[in-house]
């Protein structure tokens, strides 16, 4: 693990334009700079770096971020390879935290069984280029196939020596040790306790993560053996269900093209990547998994699945779908002509061809399964049925009600089925659906829950001091009754958590301090306030988790505000001097010479309080878009470029008016949105309650009900009215 001092030393160190530059040619505008993306195909140029911000940010496929996330989403890599890629850029020694005993013999078995691997890879390669066996048989194999020296050297590919612990013998002369080599499965151990050499005799075809660590191996015998492939099993490093093949090689293109093609076997991803169709995976012949499609999404949300036209092929194809639409991705397939598979295809038509052949061919997969399954069942009217079941099972897969509404009207008249009866079912389908994912989440929930009782070593949130519990009246909703993607609270939270991440260091109003003293509040501070005073929290986990994050922040941000002050001054002062020269040259009177140094003065104040603002203005923004959780990391991200438009009190003085300056208008109006809505919620539920009563002849709860109901909406009239009224003192910072 990166010792957290190191982790913020190379945070401050990564400048967004010397990171950027690295890939993209930046030409100055203004204060920013521009270039082409570099995650998507353009020839005008949108593709902004902020210097102030250190961001960079596309204003076409909104794509960017800190330098760790450009990093991240250009390499297609982790946080923690991130900062080891950007530390070694700046020349930076990476310091581990103290390690536990445990933690130190795993981390030091992955990174063993990893040398191991690349020492794996590199010897066999020697072996298919430099030893006659290899030549005559691994490379004479690989020839025959197609496939060029820049194929082979692209993905690595080698050859194990047909020889009796051939491996082992050139792992001992490396010091390799025998049980790593087991580890990692190049070496297993037969019924008798003897290891042998578990690739012997094959091509190889080295697994790489998207990092580029060798974490497995796939080799196919040249002999007619009773198993044509033999695989790595899974270990500590390789878990089959989270990798993809050729991903590493794949990456860059799949960004550039914002688009993907799905294969089976290695042969097939080779042969088109040979043929110019470089951004091509393969799930190795095993069906996809979470795991692997998350491993897609960071990529692109476009998939194509490319599978051979015969019968076998035609059913591969309908595997997954449900999985790949429930994850947002946009999916279609791409049968090829029979007798044809991806490698074959491409070594007969050019690129050209073949990218003719998948625009004139390759259909949404709705709309292929469902001509596919009415077509085997045009005869069975039970077949039938069960075909427009299953279809109407993946329209409830899709997470977008105006996606699955359009698949819905196409379906019906694919399949001739009545459009409200297909609607009715797909929205009862997902009912169910989503009522086993709530079930999963909290038999998950249990479990942790479970394991962290058993085991301690992650500490559980705390609440922030001085938070109390709120009623229970102010639930609107339970996570078990409503999903959160529907809880109409989660937009007027995210406003006001927005508000937090942009501006949660600026100095916003008077309150009091833990002692009852009066002081300054920031913005942060103010929300968490109004929030205990009103037995308020956030439903949406992660809203919380960030404030309590932006609550730790203000130490480091009057330290490093501090710090730019300190820097700000010998600039301030280089101004001054040279505009002293330039009103000593203009021979002006006494009276005229005072009132022009005065109106300097009041210009390099002006400039250098505006500069400090900016600065308080985009800290807290600037230290969560480089954090190490995910979540967190990509929200700032979004709220950094998420430009809100101005409020109908500021429409004539339109965009001249920065956002930071009308906060003291826009919090309070946010945080009582927020209330309204809480209020809406709790009017709805007795509503409901209130008909009840109604049918239930129970007069004395109706009334009870409905006294509630007043008492409800006088407070809600309350509220509007006294908008804003806590804010005391408004100030700007300094």
């Amino acid at each position: 693990m990166i010792d957290r001092n190191t982790a913020e030393r190379i945070k401050d160190a990564a400048n967004i334009v010397e990171v950027v530059s690295d890939y993209v040619h930046l030409v100055r505008r203004g204060s920013n700079f521009m270039g082409l993306c570099p995650f998507h195909n353009e020839r005008t140029p949108s593709f902004s770096v902020s210097p102030r911000r250190n961001m960079c940010y596309c204003f076409s496929c909104h794509k960017g971020g800190s330098p760790v996330n450009f990093i991240m989403e250009k390499e297609g890599i982790n946080y923690h390879d991130a900062l080891l890629h950007l530390a070694k850029k700046y020349g930076i020694p990476v310091e581990e935290r103290q390690l536990t005993d445990e933690e130190r013999r795993q981390q030091s078995r992955r990174e063993g069984m990893l040398v191991a691997n690349e020492w794996a890879m590199n010897e066999m390669q020697r072996n298919l280029t430099e030893t006659d066996e290899g030549r005559d048989v691994g490379l004479q194999y690989f020839s025959q196939r197609g496939l060029t020296d820049e194929a082979i050297k692209a993905f690595r590919l080698g050859y194990a020596l047909d020889r009796p612990g051939a491996l082992q013998e050139a792992a001992r002369k490396a010091g390799i040790d025998l049980e790593t080599l087991k580890s990692v499965g190049l070496v297993g151990t037969s019924q008798q306790g003897h290891p042998y050499d578990r690739f012997r005799g094959r091509v190889i075809f080295p697994v790489l993560n998207p990092a580029g660590k060798v974490v497995a191996f796939g080799g196919r015998d040249l002999k007619g053996g009773p198993a044509k492939y033999v695989n790595s099993p899974e270990s500590d490093i390789y878990k089959k269900s989270r990798e993809l093949y050729g991903i590493y090689q794949a990456k860059g293109e799949i960004v550039r093209q914002d688009k993907c093609f799905l294969v089976e076997g290695y042969m097939d991803v080779i042969g088109m990547w040979q043929s110019g169709m470089r951004n091509v995976i393969a799930s190795s012949g095993t069906a996809l998994t979470d795991g692997q499609i998350a491993l897609i999404h960071r990529f692109t949300d476009n998939i194509t699945l490319l599978y051979d036209g015969d019968a076998a092929g035609i059913k591969a194809s309908l595997r997954g779908i449900d999985m790949l639409l429930s994850h947002k991705m946009k999916v279609k397939v791409l049968l090829l002509p029979d007798g044809h598979d991806p490698d074959s295809f491409a070594r007969v038509n050019t690129p050209e061809e073949f990218r003719e052949y998948v625009e004139k061919h390759e259909t949404d997969i709705i709309r292929f399964k469902a001509e596919v399954l009415m077509k085997d069942a045009a005869s069975d009217p039970l077949r039938r049925s069960e075909a427009v079941k299953s279809v109407v099972q993946s329209l409830a897969c899709i997470p977008d009600p105006i996606t699955a509404n359009i698949y819905i009207q196409e379906c019906a008249a694919l399949m001739g089925v009545d459009e409200t009866l297909i609607s009715r079912e797909t929205a009862r389908y997902r009912s169910i659906r989503l009522e086993q994912l709530r079930t999963e989440r909290r038999q998950e929930q249990d479990r942790r829950r479970i394991g962290t009782d058993i085991d301690r070593t992650q500490p559980a949130r705390q609440p922030s001091a001085g938070r109390q519990e709120a009623p229970a009246a102010q639930t609107v909703q339970s996570e078990e009754t409503k999903a959160p993607s529907v809880n109409p609270l989660t937009p007027l939270e995210r406003q006001v958590i927005r508000y937090c991440v942009r501006y949660g260091m600026m100095d916003f109003c008077e309150g009091n301090d833990a002692e009852g003293n009066p002081c300054w509040l920031n913005l942060a501070e103010y929300v968490d306030a109004e929030l205990r005073a009103d037995y308020m929290d956030f439903s949406t986990p992660l809203f919380r988790k960030i404030l309590d994050e932006v609550m730790t922040l203000k130490e480091r941000f009057y330290a490093e505000f501090d710090q730019m002050v300190e820097n700000q001054a010998p600039v301030v002062e280089q101004r001054r001097r040279e505009k002293i020269a330039e009103l000593a040259a203009r021979d002006l009177d006494m009276d005229t010479l005072a009132r022009e140094e005065q109106k300097m003065e009041d210009a390099l104040s002006e400039e250098a309080h505006r500069e400090q603002l900016l600065f308080a203005a985009d800290f807290t923004g600037r230290v969560l878009s480089s954090h190490e959780d995910d979540d967190v990391r990509r929200f700032a991200i979004e709220c950094m470029n998420d430009i809100q438009p101005l409020s109908r009190r500021f429409e004539q003085m339109a965009s001249s008016v920065p956002e930071y300056e009308r906060l003291i208008d826009l919090i309070p109006r946010a945080m009582t949105e927020w209330r309204q809505g809480i209020i809406r919620g709790r009017i709805e539920e007795l509503m409901v309650s209130l008909r009840q009563a109604q049918s239930d002849g129970d007069t004395e709860r109706l009334e009870t009900i409905m006294k509630e109901i007043s008492g409800l909406h006088r407070k809600q009239a309350k509220i509007a009215k006294g908008i804003g009224e806590r804010v005391i003192s408004p100030r700007g910072l300094g």
